[in-house]
């Protein structure tokens, strides 16, 4: 008898004849997951088993395993030889002491000499036998003792489905570049990217010395929460420091932040193409704020020039965003005290639609290229361990 983690896939079995594409990504990013830890992980039959670990690190193992995009559910379990005996005194380990509980099990193994049903009723009765206080309940149990026969002449025996973050496994759909600020949002939005199988690769600006290096370690500090699902190591920084000096002595005070968003864009779209990402992702939630009105939207779509800005936030409400910052922890390291880029030379009454002839006329006043190159010429990489 053996404890071991038993893995379901959500999505992967959908995949038809590319499903063994999916199958690999989902193994290397599990085996990543439980860096450090001993252990053996092995397929069987559309789900995955982690064995041979210290059984003192299983709640470490759950942990990072329940932080894996593409996982369904885990159960805690043991692998036993499959003969009727060994299941018994092995389901005696889940089965509670009192209440009620059911056996449920499924014959993986055609040819065992038992049905299901059969399975289900010795055990159950021997169970019954050994705990008396016990009854059988077949509809609404309180407890359930699982067993999966499998094909390998051994059995699964577990108590428990815990629930998984589904989503496909990360890197499956290519990459992207989350414009990662200080904030609430562009956590979330890259987490939510990271769940449908996006590489996700992160880019924040910074306009030190108007903003101190605390902003940046908050950045930093957000981009290793975030790593946990997406599996994320590097952070490229890029001081916009003098773009904003610029736009802030020869532009119209109203377009400071439009103007700022489009040098933004189009540095994070020559940065991607470095980087070989596919897509930009944003935080943005249409309304929010001054420069995500449908008219400021447009203005920073109307610089990209190949890729397609992802936004998966831009149908939710603050307080959405805010549920979902707290669950996946990002929360409470984005609401410090630490202002970011776009609070420097913030105008009084910012320009809530912003027209573009007006936005290109004003342009017509910076040395945009020079101004970018400038600004990726600075860029820094942080880079650290996923776990």
């Amino acid at each position: 008898m053996e404890k071991v983690v038993i893995i379901r896939y959500a999505e992967i079995h959908l995949k038809g004849k590319n499903r063994g594409f999916f199958e690999h990504a989902f193994a290397v990013n599990l085996e990543k997951s439980l860096k450090g830890i001993k252990h053996e992980l092995r397929r069987t039959s559309g789900r995955y088993l982690v064995e041979k670990f210290d059984a003192e690190l299983c709640e470490e193992v759950c942990a990072r395993i329940a932080n894996v995009f593409g996982v369904h559910s885990y159960s805690v379990g043991y692998l036993v030889e499959s003969n009727i005996n060994s299941i018994f005194e092995t389901a005696m380990l889940v089965a509670p002491d009192t209440g009620t509980f059911k056996v449920d099990t499924h014959r993986g193994n055609k040819k065992y000499p038992k049905t299901s049903m059969e399975i289900n009723a010795e055990i159950g009765e021997r169970i019954l036998d050994a705990r008396p206080a016990l009854k059988v309940d077949v509809h609404a149990p309180q407890s359930l003792v699982y067993i999966d026969i499998r094909e390998s002449g051994m059995a699964l025996v577990f108590g428990d489905f815990e629930e998984g973050l589904g989503g496909m496994p990360v890197g499956t759909a290519g990459k992207g570049l989350l414009l990662i600020s200080g904030g609430i949002d562009s956590p979330v939005a890259g987490y939510m990217m990271a769940k449908r199988g996006l590489n996700v690769e992160l880019l924040h600006f910074h306009s030190y010395p108007y903003t101190n290096d605390g902003a940046k370690e908050k950045v930093i500090d957000l981009s290793k929460i975030l790593s946990r699902y997406s599996m994320t190591t590097r952070l490229h920084t890029v001081s916009v420091t003098h773009i904003q000096e610029e736009i802030h002595e020869k532009c119209a005070a109203e377009l400071n932040i439009t103007l700022l968003r489009r040098f933004m864009y189009r540095i994070a779209e020559r940065m991607a193409t470095r980087l070989k990402a596919k897509c930009i992702i944003t935080g943005e939630s249409l309304g929010q704020v001054a420069s995500q009105t449908i008219e400021g939207i447009t203005s920073s779509n109307s610089v990209m020039k190949e890729l397609p800005v992802l936004r998966p936030l831009i149908g939710f409400d603050k307080e959405e965003i805010i549920i979902k910052s707290k669950k996946i922890g990002t929360y409470e390291t984005s609401v410090l005290p630490y202002e970011d880029c776009c609070t420097v030379f913030l105008p009084e009454f910012p320009a809530i639609r912003p027209k573009l002839d007006f936005i290109d006329s004003e342009e017509k006043k910076l040395d945009i290229d020079a101004l970018i190159e400038e600004a990726i010429s600075t860029v820094e990489i942080t880079t650290w361990n996923h776990i």
